[in-house]
């Protein structure tokens, strides 16, 4: 009640990041359907107040599931986003899917979850399989496969909003019992198919994800996540104590959907990846091996270590004298973390609120891309106080449960991953030798000259769509108007009459930077709009942007086009392209409470593209 009480006094002050801070504490404390309401409730006040990502979300379901919305909104706020749900009819979502008329088209939802159960799709199979001849399974499987693939397949010719399928759950006990699993063509085995069948669909279509519902139900044990006098009575088959648990699986999905994701995780050393404190115990010393307690630390460095082969980047900050901590990173027998891994490091004795925010510049990420592990609750409580925007990562007291609650964090999720994602570290370290490479020149220019930059624009195609999508959706920083795409809706620009997806890969004298520029730009008679244009931010202040630009003026040229316009919309992240059409000869020709509109007269402006990089056009992007 007292945090509460505090909570209203912030909000009522003015004070949104505070507020918020105690309301993630309050749901940390308590994540149930009546904390989740009043948190709602709350959240909503500071609309406005404080940065939210817009979501929205479609749940077409077979069961009922509305308890679990007000839980899931309130996850959805904690982690920064504002979803608005619309909840499909009872069992009504094959006629939703169908009618393009229906309410789910008509809500413009930006992802829908589709939750069937098995007993309500295939109930021969579920609850009468003991009665059904063998010749009867079969075109039971097959109709099922067939009903939602159709769904499926459907969904996607009326929609471009991202698809997430439940897959369909066994029963808790097998027909036959033991038996089941001794024959190929058992109970179990014929809803594996149908999955497997699912499973192929989902691969198929862009945009369509599998959300492995038997494996949740598993993990939280069936005898325990079902509740059968709420499914007789209100078709609820999920008990109350595991409703938070299915709103996070969802979030799990939604928060890299919305595009709220970390990247990068920024980790203490003594008693976080390892027991003790090197400084005080020695490389002898500390606990950290295969054996308890040394194993809990081990498993937190395994989850960390997926996290890197996710393209999550690792840096360290800690307290402490940097020969010990190097000496245990670079030498320790049972460390599975090598200095390699880390793509910035803080070994100090500095203030841990100034080193986040200059690994944050030196990754050239902002804050709130960035999540926080360290044993102390003094820390952590400090940076949660001075820098709101990092995912601070709770960790109990016990070193067994770290491991769990870096996989239980849904800022680490990510439903694809790109080349550049595998590659990002290389990228950190390339980014290193050229910073050391330019202080050695006078002026940019000669250190531009210097890296040898090669760019190649092409048209967005198969093999870049995901890229593309997930520039879209992840960059920040040099963005004019934060448009987030999906991968769907990237292929449905692409495929306009009169819009072109231009991508640019870029490489230099010390690497390759990969896919790091887009463009999405519509021709019309006379003119031209750009829509998006974007570069990573491992290529800002390189001229790249220029040279991106000057391939789009030579195409509006080529077009016929007499003007280009684009509009900058700001936000609290891009500032470093606010200037970038004024730079470049546009004129404001208008504005609103959104953003400036700018235009550029091609008949009196050409844009000259840097003498040191060096542009190839592919086929797909010529003229």
């Amino acid at each position: 009640m007292q945090l509460r009480e505090e909570i209203d006094h912030r909000i009522a002050g003015g004070d949104a990041w505070g507020a918020s801070r105690c309301l993630t504490e309050l749901w940390q404390q308590e994540s149930s359907a009546a904390v989740a309401s009043f948190l709602v409730s709350r959240y909503e006040k500071l609309r406005g107040a404080r940065p939210f990502t817009p979501h929205r979300l479609a749940i077409l379901r077979s069961f009922t599931l509305e308890p679990v919305v007000p839980v899931l909104r309130a996850a959805a706020f904690v982690a920064g986003v504002d979803l608005r749900v619309h909840l499909g009819g009872f069992n009504a979502y094959p006629q939703e899917i169908l009618d393009r008329a229906s309410p789910l088209y008509s809500f413009a939802p930006d992802t829908v979850i589709l939750a069937v159960q098995t007993r309500d799709l295939a109930p021969e199979l579920w609850s009468d399989y003991a009665d059904l001849a063998a010749d009867a399974v079969p075109p039971a499987i097959a109709r099922s496969v067939a009903s939602l693939q159709s769904c499926v397949r459907r969904f996607r010719r009326h929609s471009v909003a991202n698809l997430v399928v439940h897959t369909l759950e066994q029963p808790p006990m097998a027909s036959l019992g033991v038996l089941d699993a001794q024959t190929d063509g058992g109970q179990s085995a014929a809803i594996r198919q149908i999955n497997d069948g699912l499973r192929g669909i989902c691969h198929e279509l862009r945009g369509v994800y599998l959300l492995d519902y038997g494996l949740l139900v598993a993990r939280h044990g069936y005898a325990h996540w079902h509740d059968e006098s709420k499914w007789l009575t209100a078709r609820m088959p999920i008990s109350a104590s595991h409703i938070t648990h299915m709103a996070q699986e969802w979030l799990r999905f939604l928060l890299p959907l919305a595009g709220h994701t970390a990247k990068a995780v920024i980790v203490d050393l003594d008693n976080t990846l390892w027991g003790g404190v090197i400084g005080e115990d020695g490389m002898q010393g500390i606990r950290l091996g295969q054996e308890y307690p040394g194993a809990a630390y081990q498993a937190l460095q395994r989850a960390l270590l997926d996290l890197h082969r996710k393209g999550i980047l690792l840096a360290v900050c800690s307290k402490n004298n940097l020969e010990d901590a190097m000496e245990v990173l670079g030498k320790h027998p049972d460390m599975l973390l090598k200095p390699e891994h880390f793509a910035a490091m803080r070994i100090n004795w500095s203030d841990k609120i100034q080193n986040l925010r200059e690994i944050g510049v030196e990754l050239n990420i902002g804050i709130d891309a960035i999540a926080f592990l360290d044993d102390n609750p003094v820390e952590r409580a400090q940076v949660r106080a001075h820098l709101p925007e990092v995912t601070v990562i709770e960790l109990s007291g016990d070193p067994a449960k770290y491991a769990d609650a870096v996989r239980d964090s849904p800022v680490f999720e990510r439903l694809m991953l790109s080349e550049e994602d595998r590659q990002r570290v290389s990228f950190y370290a390339s980014a290193r030798a050229r910073a050391k490479a330019e202080q050695s020149f006078a002026s940019k220019e000669d250190f531009f000259r210097s890296l040898e930059q090669e760019a190649e624009v092409d048209t967005v195609g198969p093999a870049t769509l995901a890229r593309v999508a997930q520039l879209t959706q992840k960059t920040n920083q040099f963005n004019l108007t934060t448009r987030r795409y999906s991968e769907q809706q990237i292929s449905e620009l692409a495929n306009r009459p009169g819009w072109r997806v231009v991508c640019l890969r870029m490489r230099d004298r010390y690497g390759d930077h990969g896919l790091v520029g887009v463009a999405i730009v519509q021709f019309a008679a006379g003119s031209s709009e750009i829509d998006t244009f974007l570069l990573s931010c491992r290529v800002i202040g390189r001229s790249v942007e220029t040279a991106l630009l000057s391939h789009l003026v030579e195409t509006a040229h080529a077009r016929g086009a007499q003007f280009m316009r684009g509009w900058f919309f700001p936000t609290r992240k891009n500032a470093p392209a606010k200037d970038f059409y004024a730079h470049h000869g546009f004129q404001q020709e208008s504005s609103n409470s959104e953003g400036s509109l700018w235009t550029l007269d091609l008949h009196k402006a050409e844009i000259a593209c840097p003498e040191w990089i060096k542009v190839r056009v592919l086929a797909g992007a010529k003229f």
